[in-house]
């Protein structure tokens, strides 16, 4: 029985490499993969494309609203399917890649985020650490050279803990940050229950 992944980690982690690279050794056995991705990630258009310069055009692009389950009916022989941004799916996305895997038996490898900029779980993220049968964190450096697991968000170069969810923008505005730092650093001086916290209010 095929199995549903979840490799999650920081930004500069090397998640969108690792969704190229899997899709071709499928692909390069005449095993076939493609690379879906969420619509909502616009930074590259129709492409997944990695901060190094790498990038393949995706096979689906999906809406909120569409169905993975019908979405990859007009594709024969699929062997994997290998997912990109994961953390932006919906739960039902996330309760079709289980029909997917279970009942019809493609493995799917998603790739994604864990938790935003405020360190909370995105809907898909949490819906896949629900489900998924295999859970794997990847490895991102923070600037102090310990391993990141959060993303700080900086505006103006400013670190902010205010703002939607989803921001859309240039690399320059997330820095993958280590607890120590994401704390220090954001949740210290922007975060108002961590300051109740420390002025015992």
């Amino acid at each position: 029985m095929a199995k549903l992944y979840f490799k999650y980690g920081a930004m500069t982690a090397g998640k969108t490499i690792d969704v190229i690279t899997t899709a071709y050794k499928y692909n390069s056995w005449d095993m076939h993969a493609i690379i879906v991705k969420p619509k909502i990630d616009t930074k590259a258009n129709d492409y997944v494309a990695s901060r190094i310069g790498l990038y393949k055009r995706a096979n689906l692009v999906l809406a909120e609203d569409d169905s993975i389950i019908e979405k990859i009916k007009k594709y024969e022989n699929l062997r994997c399917i290998v997912i990109d941004e994961a953390q932006f799916l919906t739960e039902r996305q996330v309760y079709e890649l289980v029909i997917i895997t279970k009942q019809l038996d493609v493995p799917v490898i998603c790739f994604g985020l864990k938790v935003d900029f405020q360190g909370k779980l995105f809907k898909g993220s949490d819906a896949l650490l629900r489900y998924a049968d295999s859970l794997e964190e990847l490895t991102a450096i923070c600037n102090c050279g310990k391993k990141a697991r959060f993303n700080a968000r900086k505006i103006d170069n400013e670190y902010t803990f205010d703002g939607e969810q989803v921001l859309i923008g240039a690399d320059e505005s997330y820095e993958p940050l280590c607890e120590k730092c994401f704390l220090e650093k954001v949740l210290i001086p922007h975060s108002k229950e961590f300051q109740k916290i420390l002025t015992k209010e």
